[in-house]
């Protein structure tokens, strides 16, 4: 485990719905060619993945179709209706 360090330039923190400090950062690294995701409890790395830039987009794939689902599923749940525009 290590200590808190700066984001890289290009970077950023979601808080867990969980609370308690718990935290996922992102980071790029142009110049390794990775994505690091590190997982944080208060201000410490608990744990590390480093996903090669490539990789990316099956990422964000997954997440994007996730997504839409959820908001399918909301939808359904709510019985709203899409509307056809003219």
């Amino acid at each position: 485990m290590s200590a808190v360090r700066p984001l890289p330039q290009t970077g950023s923190i979601f808080l867990d719905a969980r609370g308690g400090d718990r935290a996922l950062r992102v980071s790029w690294h142009e110049d390794s060619g990775l994505v690091v995701l590190s997982l944080w409890r208060e201000n410490v790395c608990a744990g590390s993945f480093r996903l090669a830039i490539d990789e990316v987009p099956g990422l964000i794939e997954m997440l994007r179709a996730g997504l839409v689902r959820s908001y399918e599923d909301a939808r359904d749940r709510l019985g709203v209706v899409e509307s056809e525009s003219a």
